[in-house]
């Protein structure tokens, strides 16, 4: 048997690649969009991609599976559990199977039993592994998709957050509770393989440890202590993380059918022109990836600043729409990562792109900055008039402490709040280390707020110098 993880950091999601080395027949779990390292390794081990599985339908990023299907001729296999109102649409235009509580698929001497674990979505799926030649009867893995993480368990209130099914949350919550009774009757031995990692927002406390077994889960997962069902509800559903404002678009997006990458063509590599700042700014999104300090410093006005590190993909979800345009500025040499990235959360619509050293030859009217503050700054300038402090951290952030005369808009509300973000004073912007406010700091440029100051090293490097927090 083979068998390979592959893992999106920006993401936090992971992948498999499983097959049977003697007949060459493999599978992948859970693709991402971009299928071509599946189908180099594949090529690589001599298999050939005959199946695409999916868990569920996805919220966090956009599926590969049609497009393994259309590159490699591979089926499609999606859960045929829950309500028709989630499932699947696009499958039915290319060879596929809908699966059902103990189906049974085969790649070789691989086989894989399907089991119904409703509770992060009513359809989801688990598959559970089994080495037909060596142990036949023995399963070796649970590939667990969104239901069992190491660590956790996939959250309920997704369908109620972002699609708007009213009283959904605490129905999934009690389906977890029953899904996980199936888990425990698994063998111990068995090891979960889950789709995220720890940066997931399809969870509020999932591991970085890559995979884990049914029995150190069942020993330390906080999710299988419950044993009372009431209790187990009120626990999942407390706490659980802001849902990003894009999941509700890869629902639909993944469930009516992505487009496919060959249709979307390559972004234009242009020239930066003054006509073409112009047109850039009138027609879309002029996105800037360069780290903050150099945006800060000179940046074409009206554009955007989310730096390309971990943190990207997460904060274009939040801040980029779909439909419009994108205008790209990045260096030549990770401009082709930042598309991908972008695609694989369905903003298409990157145009063209250029080197971020055009900004530096751009004209004076074309270009703005903004202030980087320290702490002892800020602090000076509190008790002066028409200084608007502003938190961006996440509430309960907020909640544990905060600076004195502060206001609070999250950073990922603060676009459709913008409007209550003063014009007629100074704007001291924070969070808890400086990245947030940063991205903030530009957006509020961009949104024509003038005088805007970021606090180098957020509430931290405040705490660290001892000035006062309220609560």
């Amino acid at each position: 048997m083979y068998l390979r993880r592959f893992y999106d950091e920006g993401l936090a999601h992971a992948s498999y690649l499983v097959g049977c080395q003697e007949t060459g027949e493999a599978c992948v779990i859970d693709p991402a969009r971009d299928v071509e390292p599946y189908l180099l390794t594949a090529k690589r081990e001599g298999l050939r991609i005959v199946a695409a599985l999916e868990t569920h339908i996805h919220a966090d990023f956009v599926s590969g599976a049609r497009e393994m299907a259309d590159r490699a001729g591979a089926a499609i296999c999606v859960s045929d559990e829950g309500p028709p109102e989630w499932k699947s649409e696009y499958v039915k235009a290319y060879p596929h199977r809908l699966l059902k509580d103990g189906d049974e698929l085969h790649f070789g001497n691989v086989r894989i039993v399907v089991m119904h674990t409703p509770g992060h979505t009513p359809e989801h799926v688990s598959y559970l592994l089994y080495d037909g030649k060596t142990s036949p009867d023995v399963p070796m893995a649970l590939f667990s998709g969104d239901f069992v993480f190491v660590g956790d368990v996939g959250r309920p209130d997704l369908l109620e957050r972002v699609a708007g099914e009213s009283g959904s949350s605490e129905a999934l919550a009690r389906q977890m509770f029953r899904s996980l009774r199936k888990f425990e009757a698994l063998p111990d031995h068995v090891q979960v393989l889950p789709a995220h990692g720890a940066g997931s927002a399809c969870g509020k406390a999932l591991g970085a440890v890559p995979s884990s077994t049914v029995g150190y889960e069942k020993l330390v997962n906080w999710a299988l202590q419950h044993k009372d069902e009431d209790a187990f509800v009120q626990a999942l559903l407390a706490g659980q993380p802001e849902a990003p404002i894009y999941f509700a678009r890869m629902k639909l997006v993944n469930k009516v059918g992505p487009r496919l990458l060959a249709e979307l063509g390559a972004p234009e590599r242009v020239d930066l022109s003054p006509e073409r700042v112009r047109a850039w700014r009138e027609g879309g999104v002029v996105l800037d990836v360069r780290p903050a300090d150099a945006f800060a410093k000179r940046h074409l006005a009206g554009s955007l600043n989310i730096p390309w590190n971990k943190s990207f993909v997460t904060w274009a979800g939040w801040l980029l729409p779909a439909d419009r345009p994108i205008h790209l500025l990045a260096a030549d040499a990770i401009a082709p990562d930042v598309i991908r990235a972008l695609r694989s959360i369905g903003i298409d619509d990157v145009v063209d792109w250029t080197d971020p050293a055009a900004v530096e030859r751009a004209a004076p009217d074309d270009v703005a900055s903004y202030a980087n503050v320290s702490p002892d700054e800020v602090r000076g300038a509190l008790a002066q008039q028409g200084l608007w402090l502003l938190d961006v951290r996440n509430a309960d952030e907020w909640a544990g402490g905060h600076l004195p005369q502060a206001h609070h808009i999250p950073l990922s509300k603060l676009a459709a709040h913008i409007h209550d973000v003063p014009r007629d004073g100074s704007v001291y912007v924070y969070c808890r280390t400086g990245g947030r406010s940063a991205i903030a700091a530009s957006l509020l440029r961009a949104h024509g707020v003038e005088d805007v100051r970021n606090m180098v090293g957020g509430y931290e490097a405040w705490r660290g110098k001892g000035f006062p927090v309220e609560a």
